[in-house]
């Protein structure tokens, strides 16, 4: 397949990478000092599942230069995914389809505002990675899973093609789900409760989930969204926030969340699209989110401080 990756950070610069290792087309949409470094020492990826470099590496800032391709993978922050949709037009060919990976759940219907919602696939992924320096991508935690699927939940042979793509590609594991939208929220569940409690605490995962305080704050944020997701009319059984909670105490005790990452470093985070969109989500359905909104409420002046809306000092 000739598969374009929009954003070619921890998660786009991760899943396309094995994919390239497995001899797939890949062209990778990046930036900057992390476009330079692709383009003259290939994309790096120290993983626990297995170091590698794709050298050489197709890698342009113009998506316009790629053409139609047969799937795009969208790894931008969710705030960007609305520019992203427009900046990847070029590249959207009668058969193309869309993937996007960001946490939350709102962008497949923004990219199908602006592509037509028959370009666009649910999906999601798990894995803690990041960039760590230009052209260099650290694969630190989780076994890499992505899913991804038809939005009414049909079967699909574009979907099916690619997850035998990801078949080919080692340290990766890759489902076509029946339920792409149950599946996004599942994840929703666990990513905005860890990212929301990290970020307020300051705390890595393995401190979080063994306080009584704080764990008793994860499981109430994720029943909060559990009640959002049903209100919505999404299928989640109650196992979930077990499972979830399950999934978080075997993860590596000093794991950190992006969302997380980013507000402690003061840059702009996915507050407004994590635990902000379950306040605001929760406001328009008549569900109360205590948790949630004041994580979102607690975090605010430091998102718009790093977005340079307000200014203060402490």
């Amino acid at each position: 397949m000739r598969i374009a990756v929009f954003g070619t950070g921890g998660v786009g610069g991760y899943f396309g990478g094995r994919l390239a290792q497995a001899g797939e087309e890949v062209i990778f949409i990046a930036r900057g000092e992390h476009l330079r470094a692709i383009r003259e020492r290939g994309l790096r990826v120290d993983s626990i599942k297995g170091d590698f470099v794709i050298q050489p590496a197709q890698a342009t800032d113009n998506p316009a230069e790629v053409g139609p391709v047969d799937a795009i993978l969208v790894g931008v922050k969710a705030w960007d995914v609305p520019e992203a949709a427009r900046r990847m037009r070029p590249m959207v060919g009668p058969e193309t389809f869309v993937v996007p990976l960001e946490n939350g759940v709102e962008a497949p219907d923004q990219l199908a505002e602006v592509l037509g919602r028959e370009h666009v696939l649910g999906g999601l992924c798990k894995i803690i990675s990041a960039i760590v320096a230009p052209g260099h991508i650290r694969h630190a935690g989780i076994d890499p899973y992505i899913a991804f699927g038809e939005l009414d939940g049909r079967k699909s042979e574009r979907a099916e093609r690619l997850r035998q793509a990801f078949a080919r590609a080692p340290g990766v594991i890759a489902e076509v789900s029946d339920d792409i939208q149950a599946a996004m929220w599942e994840k929703f569940v666990f990513i905005a409760a860890i990212s929301g409690v990290g970020a307020v605490t300051r705390a890595p995962a393995g401190v979080i989930r063994s306080l009584p305080e704080t764990r008793q704050m994860l499981e109430q944020a994720m029943r909060e969204i559990l009640a959002v997701a049903r209100a919505r009319g999404v299928a989640l059984p109650d196992e979930v926030i077990p499972q979830t909670m399950a999934f978080i105490d075997a993860i590596p005790a000093n794991g950190t969340a992006s969302m997380q990452r980013d507000i402690i470093a003061g840059r702009p985070s996915e507050l407004d699209y994590q635990n902000g969109t379950v306040a605001r989500l929760g406001r328009e359905l008549g569900v109360p989110t205590p948790v949630n909104t004041f994580i979102y409420a607690s975090l605010l002046p430091q998102e718009l401080r790093a977005r340079g809306k307000v200014e203060f000092s402490i």
